[in-house]
C-alpha cells in the first residue's frame, strides 16, 4: 500500500508457518502486500507421551496455561478424545491463542485472556485478571515448547500454587526454501522496500545467528509485538524497531496511520497505539 506517491512496502511475517500463513491471507484482503518468511518452525516434542499422559489428570488442574496457538495445536492433537474439563480453566494471553482454544472446542466461560483490544498480551496481562484469587494449594500446568518465560509460573509459586509444566512441541530453526531465500535476498539487497514483522525473540535470534549471520540491518525496519521483542531487533541491528500489537487489525492501523507507523517507545509496558 502506497501513501504520498511511496512505493508500496512489502511485510515480511516471520511467524511460524500456520500462523504467518494465515496472516499473509488476512493482510493482503486488507490490500496489503505481505510475504511470508517463517523464522521459527514448529516440531513434535521429544516426549510425545508427556502431553497425552497430561490429559489423564487435566481435571486436577485449576489453570492450564498456554503460551501461544502452537500450544494448543499440539496439546489437543494428544487428547486422544479427551473432553476438555469443566472445572478447569484454560489461560491465553492473546487473541490467536483463545481462537485456537474455541476452534479446540474450549467453551468461552473456561477460557481466561485478556480482551482483543487490550493495550498488551502477555503474561502479566493474563496475571493481571487473576491476581485477586487465592491460588494457595492449587494446581497449575503451564503448555509450552522445550523452554520459555518463567514470569508467570513463578509469580504463581510465590503464591504457593503448584506449577507444572509439559512440553507440547519444539520450536526449531526453519530451513528457507528457494522462495524465502530469494526474500530474504531482496530484503536486504532494497531494506527500504521491505518492512519486518517479529513476534518471537528467538525469530529474530535465528535470522541473526543462523539465516543470515553477520548481516547489516542498520537500515532495515521492524515492527515488534512486545518490547522484548524490539529490544532483540535492535540488538541484531535493525535500524528503526516500533511497536504494535500482535493482531492484524493493530498492524494494518499502524500502517494506515498518517502514512505509515512511527517511531514510539512503550509507556509503563503499555503499546501506545493510539500514535503509532
Amino acid at each position: 500500500m502506497a501513501h504520498g506517491g511511496a512505493p508500496t512496502r512489502i511485510l515480511i511475517v516471520t511467524r511460524p508457518p500456520l500462523q504467518a500463513a494465515q496472516w499473509v491471507q488476512s493482510l493482503l484482503a486488507l490490500g496489503l502486500d505481505a510475504r511470508a518468511l517463517p523464522l521459527i518452525d514448529i516440531g513434535p516434542p521429544l516426549d510425545p507421551a508427556a502431553a497425552a499422559a497430561s490429559w489423564t489428570r487435566l481435571a486436577a488442574y485449576s489453570l492450564v496455561m498456554f503460551v501461544s496457538a502452537n500450544a494448543v495445536h499440539h496439546f489437543f492433537a494428544a487428547a486422544q478424545g479427551a473432553p476438555w474439563p469443566a472445572s478447569t480453566r484454560a489461560g491465553s494471553t492473546g487473541p490467536g491463542t483463545s481462537a485456537a482454544l474455541l476452534e479446540a472446542g474450549v467453551p468461552p466461560e473456561r477460557i481466561v485472556a485478556p480482551a482483543a483490544d487490550a493495550p498488551r498480551f502477555d503474561s502479566e496481562a493474563l496475571w493481571a485478571l487473576l491476581a485477586d484469587e487465592d491460588w494457595s494449594g492449587r494446581r497449575v500446568l503451564v503448555v509450552r515448547g522445550e523452554d520459555g518465560r518463567d514470569w508467570l509460573a513463578d509469580t504463581l509459586r510465590a503464591r504457593d500454587a503448584q506449577v507444572d509444566f509439559v512440553v507440547a512441541y519444539r520450536r526449531l530453526v526453519p530451513r528457507l526454501d528457494l522462495e524465502s531465500l530469494a526474500l530474504l535476498a531482496a530484503s536486504q539487497a532494497e531494506p527500504d522496500r521491505h518492512l519486518w514483522v517479529f513476534s518471537s525473540s528467538e525469530a529474530v535470534g535465528h535470522l541473526r545467528d543462523v539465516l543470515a549471520p553477520g548481516a547489516d540491518w542498520s537500515r532495515s525496519r521492524a515492527l515488534a509485538s512486545h518490547p522484548r521483542i524490539g529490544a532483540a531487533a535492535r540488538e541484531a541491528g535493525f535500524g528503526c524497531v516500533d511497536l504494535v500489537a500482535p493482531t492484524v487489525a493493530a498492524l494494518a492501523a499502524a500502517l494506515s496511520a498518517d502514512g505509515g507507523p512511527h517511531e514510539t517507545e512503550a509507556r509503563d509496558g503499555r503499546w501506545p497505539l493510539d500514535t503509532i
